[in-house]
């Protein structure tokens, strides 16, 4: 197993929970570590995220374990007792989704999963208050690599935009939400589309989830064509609202967060692309932007 400095928790919280750890193989490394755990011959994969997010990973388990028994698809918690602390970090296992190489679902497959969640009744569990760039402000001030007139200018531009949010009037109405929704999230269970990260679910304006698939458009180079297949699945295609404008921006923020976080670790390719982002933002053009 390679000796990340999360691998000692990993180990841990498998025996805890009577899995084998090993040999354990790094799938992706962000926010938090996901590894895949071959040898406990149930084919999964574990989450290690920062002690801090322990009530996001218990609202996680407990949220998806709700959907699935309303026979929502969205990823499987493994049949452990969890979440579970270990050496400074919180664990979550989850079921592996094997994916061949296939491209993710498109967004007309995303459409259908959001307008099945937004029609659920409300789950008994403690879901926050949607609260989009709650944290920005410190990221931004923490982030030495940025100058000061980047920073604040982020800082003022969150502003703005929360200032405008707080103006608007929602057609959707509010209701659970995924709080991260766009077609890199979801999965193929086999042939069935299923919805997966479920660190961010909230209450609020369920327009909130329809935002980043639709900034795809303007940022990521995805299609009318995909948009609309997106809009007709969902059943309600918010483009004409004149409120799309400030949630779409909102989500430009947002996803600089990443960003600001790998390139303060030496990233150099996140610097760069961190640089034309902000860039881009103070120029308020609709450049198309690489991908995470």
């Amino acid at each position: 197993m390679p000796e990340l400095p999360d691998t000692a928790a990993l180990v841990l919280a498998c025996r805890e929970a009577g899995l084998d750890p090993g040999p354990a193989v790094p799938l992706r490394r962000h926010a938090t570590t996901v590894y895949r755990l071959p040898a406990t011959g149930q084919d999964l994969v574990a989450k290690v995220a920062p002690l801090a997010t322990r009530a996001r990973a218990d609202r996680a388990i407990h949220l998806t374990r709700w959907l699935r028994d309303h026979e929502f698809p969205c990823i499987e918690p493994a049949e452990v007792d969890q979440p579970i602390e270990a050496d400074g970090f919180v664990v979550t296992f989850w079921k592996h989704y094997e994916q061949h190489q296939r491209a993710a679902p498109s967004a007309r497959h995303l459409g259908h999963l959001l307008r099945q969640l937004h029609a659920l009744p409300a789950p008994p569990v403690d879901l926050p208050a949607a609260a989009p760039l709650q944290h920005f402000t410190e990221l931004a001030d923490s982030a030495a690599t940025l100058s000061r007139e980047d920073r604040t200018w982020l800082v003022e531009e969150r502003h703005r935009l929360l200032t405008d949010y707080a103006l608007l009037t929602f057609p959707l109405g509010t209701g659970m939400l995924h709080g991260d929704a766009y077609p890199g999230n979801t999965l193929w269970d086999g042939d069935t589309a299923v919805l997966g990260d479920w660190d961010e679910p909230a209450f609020g304006p369920r327009e909130l989830d329809l935002a980043p698939t639709l900034q795809g458009g303007i940022r990521f180079g995805r299609s009318n064509a995909e948009l609309d297949a997106f809009t007709t699945a969902y059943g309600y295609d918010p483009r004409d609202w004149q409120g799309l404008a400030t949630l779409t921006s909102m989500r430009d923020l947002h996803t600089l967060g990443s960003f600001i976080r790998r390139t303060q670790q030496g990233d150099t390719a996140a610097a760069k692309e961190l640089d034309i982002r902000i860039a881009s933002l103070r120029r308020r053009d609709n450049s198309s932007w690489r991908a995470a």
